[in-house]
Order: structure tokens, then C-alpha cells, then sequence
């Protein structure tokens, strides 16, 4: 069995995984007492993916929950699902990082990142084939571990990004903050992205074969994510839920979940799981479609650059559902963004001394400033690549060769 252990940090991390356990509990049939309580076997035959079996009939979730502060642990325990929890998987200090990236990466989080780890590991420990940490974290709190980060754009949000860069396998960025609706919709998201782990499906993936077909650079690996349908309350009963019709909606520059516009860039790669009773054929169909008549926003030099899945199983009261990421150049936008406003702030040294004084130098800005402007360089890079330069470079390469 493959299993995901999930961490979820700092205030806006753990609003968001709280929703998100309330939806995967809805999906397994777990009610808030840890009792299955389903209508179908297909709930219960891989729920090993995200949850303990107790010697008592209890389904633990497989999450590690901390923060700087006892205040969002307090109001995780005191929610719907809260007392499912393990209660020594509930890792807290008392002061806070106050918004101070410093504080919660030198002195605050040092502190806590030991006892961090330490519940990290038994849970590891406890898995039979670890399939991926996951973890959604707030923006400054510092303690960042791998996969999944939920980003809120903050004054010098430059570092945590340069720090994701260097040592996260790949990133899925949504600018939000911690609202009740938004949260459920992330948890969606994320639901969508498992599915294939969790339930039977005609077109199976999985979160390593997701990385793999999605990251064709290493330093690009900042993805976008949509969900589809997205429609309002008011509205639902007036749209068809079919393939084309979620194949529109989840393709939609308005249904990404990042403040970018995928048609300013071109798509490096892309990925779309849906979830319900669906034709294959139709999906293919779809998922051609779009590549051929948006021909111009995809790059020419990775052909068939978008994979689909589908799992029989839908979302919770839906008859269809879809999931997209998208693996875009048109992502520079927001480090773009981010980075003229570190800049403006940075020449004056502007909220710098909340930062020195917990230990950081000058230094350690300039460096991220500097990763920040290399990234966006990169995406650009590859934005205007074209399939010809690759040919008269092999060409080059063949010539050199030749005079060897």
C-alpha cells in the first residue's frame, strides 16, 4: 500500500488541512469520531492511503499538524473532525513567528523543527511504501519539508520562495488566504490529485508519475492548479456536468487558482485527472482538442505534453468532477510581481532590522533576490525556445563531433 503522510503548518496551513481531512473523511465515509460509517467496500479498500487503523476500529489520519503558537491547534481540536486527530501529532510553541520569516526559520522554528521531525519519522516509519510528504504551510513560517505549499503573497515572501526553489520536488501555488469556501475548493484540489491512489480508476497515476511527466527542468517546478466544476451555488443547476464542459471550464485562464494568466505564457506540460462514470475516448478527445485548436500555448518541443487520468469515483456530491495542473511559464508573472515588490522595499532596507535581528544577513537577501531573477530568466528562456534552435543545435553538436 502506498501511503501519504501529510503536514500541515502555521495558521492559513492548518485552516486549509482541516477542511481538507473533513472532505477525504466525506469520501471514505469517516465520521468525527474516527468510525467508518460508508455505504461501499471501494471506501474502505485503500484507506490505508491517508489513515491508521487503531487497534479499536478507529481510522487515525496519517497527519503531523504544528505551528509556532498553541492558538490554531486549539481551534483545529475544537472543530467538526478535530478530536480524530493523534493527539501526539499535535506539535506547538507558545511565542509565535509574528509573520517574521527569521523568527520562524533561525530562532522560533529551530527550536520546534527537532520535535517536528521527530513525529515525521515514527509516522514514516510506520508506512509499508512512503509515497510522498504533503504538506500545506503558511508563508512565513520557515519550516518548509517537501511537495505541497500553500502561498500567501507577503512582504518578503523572496525568501521562502528561494528556499522552496533549492530544496522542494515540485510546488503547487495558490494565492489565497485562509476563507472557509476557499479552503474547501483547495481541498477539493487536492482530493483530485490523489484520487487515483485511493480509488479504482480506468487511467491510474500516481503522485511520483505526476512529478516525473510534469517537471521537465528541475529548477521548473512550480505548477498551477484549477478545479472544474466551478460554479456558484446559484448557478449549479443551470450547467450540464459532461467531459467538454469540464475540459472548457478547467483549461479557463478565470479557474486557476494563481494570480497568472496562462495565456500570457506557453504550457511546459499539464496533467488533468478526472473523477466519475466518463468515457475514455471522450477524455482523449477533449484533451487533443485543446492542444490542437491552442496550439500556440503549448511549447512545440514537447509533443503530447498532457496527461489525463480517470477515476471511476467521484467527489462528494458531484456526478463529475476535474482536477488540472499545469506546469506554466506564465508563473513568472507572480515571482515578477513579488520581486519588484521585494525590490522597492529592499533599496530602502524597508522592515529589514525585524529581520537582522533574529540573526539573518544583508547578504541572504541579495541571494534570494538573485535566485528569484534566475528563475523568471529560466521560464523565459524556455517560453521562447522553439523546436528549430533544438535542431540547429544538434546540428552544431553533430558538427563538433565530426571535427573531434
Amino acid at each position: 500500500m502506498r501511503e501519504i503522510l501529510h503536514i500541515q503548518g502555521g495558521q492559513c496551513g492548518n485552516q486549509i488541512g482541516a477542511k481538507f481531512w473533513e472532505v477525504v473523511c466525506a469520501e471514505h465515509g469517516i465520521d468525527s469520531t474516527g468510525r467508518y460509517d460508508g455505504d461501499t467496500d471501494l471506501q474502505l479498500e485503500r484507506i490505508n492511503v491517508y489513515y491508521n487503523e487503531a487497534s479499536c476500529g478507529r481510522f487515525v489520519p496519517r497527519a503531523v499538524l504544528m505551528d509556532l503558537e498553541p492558538g490554531t491547534m486549539d481551534s483545529v481540536r475544537s472543530g467538526l473532525y478535530g478530536q480524530i486527530f493523534r493527539p501526539d501529532n499535535f506539535v506547538f510553541g507558545q511565542s509565535g513567528a509574528g509573520n517574521n520569516w527569521a523568527k520562524g526559520h533561525y530562532t522560533e522554528g529551530a527550536e520546534l523543527i527537532d520535535s517536528v521531525l521527530d513525529v515525521v519519522r515514527k509516522e514514516a516509519e510506520n508506512c509499508d511504501c512512503l509515497q510522498v510528504l504533503r504538506n500545506p504551510m503558511e508563508k512565513f513560517t520557515g519550516l518548509i519539508l517537501d511537495f505541497i505549499l500553500y502561498y500567501s503573497a507577503s512582504k518578503l515572501a523572496v525568501l521562502l520562495l528561494l528556499f522552496i526553489a533549492l530544496f522542494a520536488d515540485c510546488v503547487a501555488i495558490v494565492l489565497l488566504s485562509a476563507v472557509g469556501d476557499l479552503n474547501h475548493l483547495i481541498s477539493a484540489t487536492m482530493s483530485g490529485v490523489t484520487c487515483c491512489l485511493r480509488f479504482p480508476g480506468q487511467l491510474n497515476s500516481d503522485l511520483r508519475k505526476l512529478a516525473v511527466n510534469l517537471i521537465p527542468f528541475p529548477r521548473l517546478h512550480f505548477f498551477m492548479v484549477g478545479f472544474a466544476p466551478l460554479t456558484s451555488r446559484g448557478s449549479q443547476q443551470y450547467r450540464a456536468l459532461t467531459v467538454p464542459e469540464l475540459t472548457q471550464q478547467m483549461w479557463d485562464a478565470k479557474n486557476m487558482m494563481c494570480a497568472a494568466d496562462p495565456r500570457h505564457g506557453r504550457y511546459l506540460t499539464a496533467s488533468a485527472m478526472f473523477r466519475g462514470k466518463m468515457s475514455t475516448k471522450e477524455v482523449d478527445e477533449q484533451m487533443l482538442n485543446v492542444q490542437n485548436k491552442n496550439s500556440s500555448y503549448f511549447v512545440e518541443w514537447i509533443p503530447h505534453n498532457v496527461k489525463s487520468t480517470v477515476c471511476d469515483i467521484p467527489p462528494t456530491g458531484l456526478k463529475m468532477a476535474s482536477t488540472f495542473i499545469g506546469n506554466s511559464t506564465s508563473i513568472q508573472e507572480m515571482f515578477r510581481r513579488v520581486s519588484e515588490q521585494f525590490t522597492a522595499m529592499f533599496r530602502r532596507k524597508a522592515f529589514l532590522h525585524w529581520y537582522t535581528g533574529e540573526g539573518m544577513d544583508e547578504m541572504e537577501f541579495t541571494e534570494a533576490e538573485s535566485n528569484m531573477n534566475d528563475l523568471v530568466s529560466e521560464y523565459q528562456q524556455y517560453q521562447d525556445a522553439t523546436a528549430d534552435e533544438e535542431e540547429e543545435y544538434e546540428e552544431e553538436e553533430d558538427q563538433y563531433q565530426d571535427e573531434m
